[in-house]
């Protein structure tokens, strides 16, 4: 959202330039806009992202931009991932606070301690430590870099106070490991934790050594060796009491790393100002897809109900608080399956016979509504790229002037020419559209064709209804929305600057209204200079292009639109590419690239505009798989495998992107012919294949290739997972699903005046409902056993101080707590 009350800038303007960072840990995975000349800067962009790995904390960082040095960090915003769940979908205000390299910590390290008596050669007790520091996994990169080692210290009151001859008590050192975030040490270190003792005796340890030890702990901390004058960056560190060590002489476990203990600081935690953010985070837990079979095929049946308020899809919208909260899984289901026309024509045809008044066609918040938005969203994103993306990227990066408002005139703008700009975008936005009948996917098209014959059946005398059905979604809901919010549906990556925002704004205001074909234009606008630009496009000519456009879309015999389809750009962004060294004896280094993939290829060129450097058609992507860090020390890495085995290998900039990549990059290639079943997961270095360590550079793949996704590049769905949510959605609201059974029931047996609290379902046929209704919560009851069971099972397996729950794991503590007190409860 925005930062207030950021800290002045000590120069003579105070003001400051600053972005915020989306970071998984301290990985960063999104950046917004910079706001210049402000301490209150608003920001409003939203990120969107699957999480492709294990995380600790969601952090956001506000930096302030530095030309001349590195930015530096004003504070940041760390949330545990088990409090998510708390600000799940609502504003909050974060304090920032201080950002210090003892307080950054992640990752986990992997120890082995031993506690042994040792009886010298003169018959003396002493007791040594071996401690073992085995690996670590998930540092940090530092600067682009991270060469870690670890120290091990023994500490206690007897390495300073109590004994005369006084134990070292200095650090010791694994090796330096070098370009890895996920280093093998295996080393062990051995420490003498009690003096010998004179006499003789094989017991444990006296009571004087037992005090002691139980005051002692062994510290290892992790560090990055750098090269910079500053000395090594602190990576976090590990505190164990010797305590636990009595119980058992040997221990095995992974920790999660800990900040510095940073007690001493005594800063004012309302410094830095805040932070308000809006987080909606979503964990399922989805099973395999026999599990859902009941609740999918009732929910996929719902199209040929009778009628269709008595189906369970059609329920679901009933019961959710929100009607967008159904729609997202049941749009994406039944477009996954194939059935969403079915769906969305009988929802939509049942809306229709419920309006009076042809005027309000389709205006409400309905569950077809809100269904259509969502199919327009996910099956209409590369139609909006191809039509509106141009014009709209030359609006944000032109800013001619386009102010039509006399009162907010800027000094020196021309009432005339603005309006004469802003006349002139509209114009082309509006050919655009109208010119673009052809690129509309099937699935509107289809769409579109039931609600226009739906309605033109329901209203015979209004000849256009039949267009005014169709354009309150196409102009009103698909082409206005992303015109004035372009972010929103992905045309530009920021949220607009204020002036860009305004155009955008008048134009959708235009474009709306001329979609809208109501008989007074003029009428429509609350602002008289609004009205008196309007006249500008009060000619028939523009009521005509919008007609055959609404024809073109809900015609039902549609043209091959294959044959003049022209390249939709996919994707677009800098990487990092390992040369491919064609040539015997070409360096192979490492060089950074522009990449862009369109339907028809995947290009790299030296920067944005270049001309290509390397083309690689989409017929020729034979696989996309991840690589092995191993291969060049490197994070984020995958790998495009062409023909004769050619590999390019390039480096993302971050976990996410690194997924969207290799996700676009299979879908555009899942239909191809010759596509790999098989792939090296490392690379070939020094003459084998690191992997399986074949010699030959053409042996076949050793590990089975990934994905078996679907080819429609939009659709990339999974239908399992969109079932447990929907299961998810049924569960919340079960008392409303109770609630409505009674009212099936009030009805049928009565079906005299409806009561009060029933009033708030549709519910057109109590018998039938009442069959779905106890279909949906039986299929609900059985799945809620399943994750019943599976959580225990999960439970009894799982060992604290593994590598997937390390110790410190605090959501796997809150588990073994709530887990504890079910199982005392069912006993």
């Amino acid at each position: 959202g925005e930062a207030k009350n950021l800290p002045t800038y000590p120069g003579p303007n105070k003001m400051r330039d600053c972005y915020c960072t989306v970071n998984l840990d301290q990985e960063e995975v999104f950046r917004t806009k910079i706001v210049e000349k402000s301490l209150c800067p608003f920001y409003g962009e939203d990120f969107y992202c699957e999480i492709p790995r294990t995380f600790r904390h969601l952090s956001f960082y506000i930096f302030d931009r530095d030309v001349f040095r590195r930015d530096s960090i004003i504070g940041k915003v760390a949330i545990q991932k088990e409090d998510l769940q708390k600000y799940h979908n609502r504003d909050t205000w974060f304090q920032l606070q201080h950002v210090d390299a003892d307080s950054e910590v992640q990752g986990k390290v992997h120890l082995e301690l031993r506690l042994s008596e040792v009886i010298t050669d003169t018959g003396v007790v002493c007791h040594k430590l071996a401690t073992r520091v085995l690996e670590c996994q998930g540092l940090p990169i530092v600067n682009g870099q991270c060469d870690p080692y670890a120290t091990v210290t023994l500490a206690g009151p007897s390495r300073q106070v109590l004994h005369k001859q006084k134990l070292p008590s200095e650090a010791k050192k694994t090796k330096v490991k070098k370009k890895t975030n996920n280093p093998h040490f295996d080393e062990v270190f051995y420490f003498e934790v009690t003096r010998p003792s004179s006499c003789n005796k094989k017991s444990h340890f006296d009571i004087e050594d037992v005090d002691e030890v139980d005051k002692m702990e062994i510290r290892v901390d992790l560090w990055n060796a750098s090269n910079l004058k500053f000395g090594d960056e602190f990576l976090g560190e590990l505190r164990l009491p010797l305590k636990f060590l009595r119980q058992s002489s040997s221990y095995e476990a992974w920790y999660f790393l800990q900040p510095r203990d940073n007690g001493n600081k005594s800063l004012k935690p309302d410094d830095l100002g805040s932070l308000r953010l809006n987080v909606v985070y979503t964990e399922d837990h989805v099973f395999s897809s026999d599990y859902y079979s009941p609740l999918r095929d009732l929910l996929l049946k719902s199209a040929d109900v009778e009628p269709v308020s008595a189906s369970a899809a059609h329920i679901l919208g009933e019961v959710c608080r929100e009607k967008q909260e159904a729609a997202i899984p049941l749009v994406r289901l039944f477009l996954h399956y194939g059935k969403i026309v079915p769906f969305i024509s009988a929802i939509a045809n049942a809306e229709v016979k419920r309006t009076q008044d042809p005027n309000t066609i389709f205006r409400g918040n309905s569950l077809t509504s809100k269904c259509i938005d969502e199919t327009m969203k996910l099956a209409g994103m590369h139609y909006l790229q191809v039509t509106l993306k141009p014009i709209i990227d030359e609006i944000c990066q032109v800013h001619k002037p386009c102010e039509i408002d006399p009162v907010k005139l800027k000094d020196g703008e021309n009432l005339e020419n603005n309006r004469e700009n802003l006349r002139q975008y509209v114009d082309r936005i509006f050919t655009v559209i109208t010119k673009s009948g052809v690129s509309c996917p099937t699935v509107m098209c289809d769409i579109f064709f039931s609600l226009r014959e739906s309605a033109a059946k329901r209203f015979q005398g209004d000849l256009d209804v039949r267009y005014t059905a169709v354009s309150s979604f196409i102009f009103l809901r698909f082409f206005a929305p992303a015109i004035l919010s372009p972010n929103l549906f992905q045309l530009t990556p920021h949220h607009p600057d204020p002036q860009t925002s305004r155009t955008l704004t008048l134009i959708s205001k235009t474009i709306q209204t001329l979609g809208s074909l109501s008989k007074s234009k003029s009428a429509n606008f609350k602002e008289s200079y609004m009205a008196t630009f309007y006249d500008y496009f009060n000619e028939q000519k523009y009521a005509d292009a919008v007609k055959n456009f609404l024809d073109l879309i809900s015609s039902s015999g549609r043209r091959d639109h294959k044959s003049i389809e022209q390249p939709i750009l996919l994707k677009e962004g800098f990487m990092i590419k390992r040369a491919q060294g064609r040539k015997r004896f070409g360096m192979k280094n490492f060089k950074k690239r522009w990449f862009r993939l369109t339907n028809h290829e995947f290009t790299y060129q030296k920067s944005k505009g270049d001309h290509p450097l390397c083309s690689i058609p989409i017929e020729n992507i034979l696989a996309v798989e991840r690589l092995e860090e191993e291969s060049f020390k490197m994070k984020n890495m995958f790998q495009v495998i062409q023909p004769e085995r050619r590999v390019l290998y390039i480096q993302a900039n971050n976990c996410v992107e690194a997924k969207d990549w290799i996700d676009i990059l299979t879908k555009v290639s899942q239909c191809n012919k010759k596509r790999l079943t098989v792939y090296h997961p490392s690379a070939y270095l020094n003459g084998h294949w690191l992997c399986c360590k074949a010699t030959a550079d053409n042996t076949p793949g050793c590990t089975p290739c990934t994905g078996g996704l679907p080819a429609n590049i939009q659709l990339d769905i999974d239908g399992d997972r969109e079932t447990e949510r929907i299961y998810s959605l049924f569960n919340l609201y079960m008392p409303k699903l109770e609630k409505m059974q009674e009212a099936c029931g009030s009805k049928s047996v009565y079906d005299g005046p409806e009561e009060e609290e029933y009033s708030t379902f549709i519910i057109d046929d109590p018998k039938e409902t009442y069959k779905t209704l106890k279909l949906i919560i039986e299929g609900v009851g059985t799945l809620e056993q399943e994750h019943a069971q599976y959580k225990r099972d999960k439970f009894k397996k799982t060992k604290y101080g593994s590598q997937e729950h390390p110790i410190g794991d605090k959501s796997f503590q809150t588990y073994i707590r709530q887990q504890s007190e079910i199982s005392a409860h069912s006993i």
